[in-house]
């Protein structure tokens, strides 16, 4: 069984920067196209990011463009959310998540595994 573990989340001010882990344990993420996801309080969950299983396919929402970069550790199992630039709007609950192929979705439907999730406060 595949568990995941979100943590790096915290209080950031604007502008600042956060590094999100995803790591994995129980299998191997080699095979697995990972997602990131945020859900505000009142909103719908929202796809942020996602990234292959090879690594090879990244995507983003137009909101994060050029601030937040994905990648993948395989040596640590684990996947990581770069976040730059950080705004008062990317303040949220952060999960990732995984989905047994190669190709990766922004939305959480196909997604089979879930961490817990890690909050992430923009604020001055």
């Amino acid at each position: 069984q595949l568990q995941l573990v979100e943590s790096g989340g915290g209080l950031v001010q604007p502008g600042g920067s956060l590094r999100l882990s995803c790591a994995a344990s129980g299998l191997t993420l080699d095979y697995y196209a990972i997602g990131w996801f945020r859900q505000a309080a009142g909103n719908e969950r929202e796809g942020v990011s996602c990234i292959s299983s090879t690594g090879g396919i990244t995507n983003y929402a137009d909101s994060v463009k050029g601030r937040f970069t994905i990648s993948r550790d395989k040596a640590n199992n684990t996947v990581y959310l770069q976040m730059n630039s950080l705004k008062p709007e990317d303040t949220a609950v952060y999960y990732c998540a995984a989905n047994l192929d190669y190709y990766c979705s922004g939305y959480p439907e196909p997604y089979d595994y879930w961490g817990q999730g890690t909050q992430v406060t923009v604020s001055s």
